[in-house]
């Protein structure tokens, strides 16, 4: 009975040593979820210099932007503004009827230092990008919006989508307007925000909804309601 058990025995502490050696080594592949395609946001700033009574004074819809890249530090507050997480029970920037929290919110990347081109989603759990698409999505997302130039000028263009089900599964079609309330307060934190960050932007209304959710990749539960672009103006 020990010779079997020594037979047996002897491939597995062959494995683990041999798995030991390389997590030492640095060889082993890491299984964490802050690979390429995670990206952890720099904490978002609680104060500026700017009031809110300023930036509600200042705030106005910009379609014109400079070829200019924004700063991870100024997505990740455009971010916050829309979505973020300001509460230890979980509750955010824009009110939520129910604290039921509908909206999904995506950021196409074009012109961003230290971030590769592409469209993420953002996690306000955690703070954070998930890439779902790599490369300058844009152009599409421009003829999307029945080829206005604007979407392709900006930086990044955010886009808030919702999954209605969320809402409406506790208060009925009355929830559809629930949603749309809410929309419009991250919309407008968005606004205020780039205020702040000395951004400009533009609310998008129009665009083809298919075309928009297929260039997203949302969800099929998701529908596509607002669509930012965000720049750098004179």
């Amino acid at each position: 009975m020990g010779m079997i058990w020594r037979i047996l025995l002897t491939p597995i502490l062959c494995l683990s040593l041999i798995a030991i050696f390389l997590l030492v080594s640095g060889t082993a592949p890491a299984f964490t979820e802050e690979s390429k395609d995670v990206i952890k946001l720099p904490e978002p700033k609680y104060s500026s210099s700017i009031s809110v009574e300023k930036a509600l004074r200042e705030r106005r819809s910009v379609r014109a932007y400079k070829n200019v890249p924004l700063m991870l530090s100024e997505v990740s507050q455009l971010l916050w503004a829309a979505q973020g997480i300001t509460d230890p029970h979980g509750f955010r920037t824009a009110p939520s009827a129910g604290a039921l929290y509908p909206l999904e919110v995506y950021v196409v990347i074009g012109n961003v230092n230290n971030l590769p081109n592409g469209i993420y989603k953002y996690s306000p759990l955690g703070h954070k990008l998930v890439r779902i698409e790599k490369g300058d999505k844009r152009p599409e997302l421009s003829a999307a919006a029945f080829r206005q130039p604007w979407v392709a000028d900006g930086a990044v263009v955010i886009i808030l989508s919702a999954v209605y089900e969320r809402t409406t599964r506790k208060y009925g079609d009355r929830g559809i307007r629930y949603v749309h309330i809410e929309a419009g307060h991250a919309a407008q934190n968005v606004y205020l925000q780039a205020v702040s960050l000395n951004l400009k932007t533009v609310v998008v209304g129009a665009f083809d909804d298919r075309k928009v959710k297929n260039i997203i990749r949302m969800s099929p539960q998701e529908e596509p309601l607002i669509v930012m672009p965000v720049g750098r103006s004179e």
